[in-house]
């Protein structure tokens, strides 16, 4: 007989962890499965007075929402839109689907955000928004960020798809920028399979971005009876969720508090257990500033090179543990190319993407098999590298 190892720890696996098949089954009950019911409804109120924002609107994914947020802002060609290099493409492809252009700019060192000190440089007559990532849910520097947009007419989006319910100076991210984008795919932590939000901060936005999630409509003022029939007055698309994938996000929101206490307690138990290896195989662990809350999407560690990087994911899944690293910089890709981005310009963002391994990390991951992740990469001893 072959032997049977233990189960296989997968990277992310989503978690029902309140009522969530009990508001599926009511959503498909009450009649109302499309976009726009009861607990779309439900959930962008509790968003919109969880985070004290002036709006908040449901969208099929966080990639919907950055492409509302470029409608919203005028976005078209000719325009220039500051975005990090190290992130996922869609926060910058919802803006060249509008006709722009992307102007990477590198990231820092300690939390791999953007790398505000680099903002002057780039931004010309042309740049008509700074699109910033909280990576890991970690607070971008918002103060320099912010005085630097508003100094030139400059709109900020965030793309908070990490963040949702992390603080920067005490303010919640998604609410310091003029719009924000959130997601709800699985792999966040309040998921609905495919979701995002438009968080809007600006009062003039607001009945717009309605508008734009309507399919271009008046829709919503019709059902609020501010106008006697709806019809077509603004570019959009269909964005709204379907109400059964809201019901299910509801419940998940309902639970944020036990979610958010489930996940810091496997990001701490990480950050504990691994410093001691972690120093002694000169590996970085993230780094959270102190005004910063962080909202506890990940955790990764930064090896000294790629090969020591590919060696610890080979070992891990040996013992049956999925580890992965993270993006490829958008100023490298084919797209950028095509584009005309200068493959050279962001040398930190270059060195973390060959260095990263993300561990297992989701809001079920139960204390043995976090155990068995902490052992097996303690277990692995970095040695020289390549040429030592």
């Amino acid at each position: 007989m072959t032997a049977v190892g233990p189960p296989v720890i997968p990277f992310n696996r989503p978690a029902l962890v309140g009522r969530e098949l009990e508001y599926i089954a009511d959503a498909v009950r009450a009649g109302h499965a499309s976009g726009g019911g009861p607990y779309t409804a439900r959930c962008q109120d509790l968003l919109r007075m969880s985070l004290a924002a002036d709006d908040v609107v449901l969208t099929t994914s966080g990639t919907a929402a950055l492409e509302v947020a470029a409608l919203l802002l005028d976005i078209g060609p000719g325009d220039e839109v500051v975005v990090p290099s190290f992130t996922f493409p869609s926060t910058a492809g919802a803006f060249v689907l509008r006709g722009a252009t992307p102007v990477f700019v590198d990231i820092r060192p300690d939390t791999l955000n953007l790398d505000e000190g680099q903002l002057e440089s780039v931004l010309t007559p042309r740049t008509k928004a700074i699109v910033v990532v909280h990576y890991a849910g970690i607070g971008c520097e918002m103060d320099h960020i912010l005085a630097t947009a508003a100094e030139r007419g400059i709109a900020v989006v965030e793309d908070n798809a990490h963040g949702l319910f992390g603080r920067y100076k005490g303010r919640y991210l998604g609410t310091l920028g003029q719009l924000a984008a959130q997601s709800f795919h699985e792999t966040k932590n309040f998921a609905c399979g495919e979701g995002g939000a438009i968080v809007v901060n600006e009062p003039a936005y607001a009945e717009r971005a309605q508008n734009i999630c309507d399919k271009g409509t008046n829709r919503a003022q019709f059902f609020t009876g501010d106008v006697d029939r709806y019809t077509w007055v603004d570019l959009g698309s269909s964005y709204r969720p379907s109400d059964i994938l809201a019901a299910y996000l509801y419940a998940q929101l309902e639970a944020r508090e036990t979610i958010f206490g489930k996940r810091m307690a496997i990001w701490e138990t990480y950050h504990a257990r691994l410093a001691s290896w972690a120093e002694h195989n000169q590996v970085a662990l993230p780094v959270v500033p102190p005004y910063c809350d962080q909202s506890y999407h990940m955790y990764y560690v930064l090896l000294a090179d790629r090969d020591r990087r590919d060696r610890l994911i080979a070992h891990l899944a040996q013992l049956g543990i999925s580890a992965v690293f993270h993006y490829s910089p958008l100023h490298r890709s084919a797209m950028a190319r095509r584009l005309g981005a200068d493959g050279s310009s962001c040398p930190v963002s270059d060195s973390v993407s060959e260095r990263m391994v993300r561990l297992p990390f989701y809001t079920d991951l139960t204390p043995a098999d976090q155990d068995r992740v902490v052992d097996g990469v303690t277990a692995f001893s970095c040695g020289p590298g390549p040429g030592s």
